[in-house]
């Protein structure tokens, strides 16, 4: 084995056992709390988003999460996300420099694309991402993402858990529409309807969802999230998409969002 190559290796493997003493931990940990009790949207890019309700969202000056080709809305948009995440390997061989004048706050990038794949965006907030499967006492989900995020097979559930631990105590999904035209269930059989659009444009390039989704996994994953809501108690999730077949959240009806900017019983003006 090449020396170098060896010695990279081993410093890699030390880095991600105690990530959160690596300068990429020690600038997330600096993230904990940072919006403690605010609400954020985190945007997916299924076919239900529209620049209209993301105009809506910038009007009303919520924090928002945005994810991969996201970049495909904005010449139809003032609106841009606050921050931008996304762990798509065949995004990031394509889109480095898009990525990187995006005038976001963070840009949250696994450190594995940088160490394995040559992914090397400036300024990124590189965290180590976890691919581990067993869950743990937060059900297979990460509370301290200086020392790592786990993989739980959709970039929504590492925005999810990127807010959870920035504080954010209200969360909304918008365009997470939880349906692609190729699926694969629990049992690995192929679900194809050819009449779902996967992405909110026809321009929108292929991408790791393109080969197929696991939707039953994915679906757990929310399940889970939704379980450590219940038990933290810290934070709460709701399902602002319209339409989609998501329904492990309380829905909102997000036309009256807009105009009321309170939920049912909320005592916030």
């Amino acid at each position: 084995m090449n020396i170098i190559a060896s010695i990279k290796s081993r410093i890699r493997q030390k880095q991600a056992q105690d990530f959160s003493k690596t300068k990429y931990g020690k600038k997330l940990a600096a993230l904990k709390d940072s919006h403690k009790g605010e609400r954020c949207f985190i945007v997916g890019n299924g076919p239900s988003l529209t620049v209209e309700d993301l105009d809506q969202i910038r009007k009303l000056g919520i924090p928002t999460f945005a994810t991969n080709r996201i970049f495909k809305l904005f010449e139809q948009t003032p609106w841009r996300p606050t921050f931008y995440v996304s762990e798509d390997i065949i995004l990031m061989r394509d889109a480095q420099d898009i990525i990187l004048q995006m005038p976001v706050e963070n840009r949250f990038i696994p450190i594995n694309l940088k160490w394995f794949e040559n992914v090397d965006i400036k300024n990124a907030d590189y965290f180590y991402m976890d691919y581990k499967t067993s869950l743990n006492e937060n059900f297979g989900l990460s509370m301290d993402i200086s020392k790592s995020i786990r993989c739980r097979g959709t970039v929504t559930m590492t925005c999810l858990q990127i807010a959870v631990y920035m504080g954010f105590s209200e969360i909304f999904l918008i365009g997470v529409d939880h349906n692609f035209a190729k699926m694969f269930d629990k049992n690995g059989n192929v679900i194809i309807d050819n009449t779902v659009k996967n992405h909110f444009s026809e321009e929108y390039d292929k991408g790791i969802f393109d080969q197929g989704f696991q939707v039953d996994a994915a679906t757990e994953a929310y399940f889970d999230m939704e379980k450590l809501s219940r038990k933290l108690k810290t934070f709460k999730i709701y399902n602002a998409t319209r339409g989609g077949k998501l329904e492990v959240y309380q829905r909102i009806d997000l036309d009256s969002f807009f105009e009321n900017k309170t939920l049912q019983g909320d005592k916030q003006a």
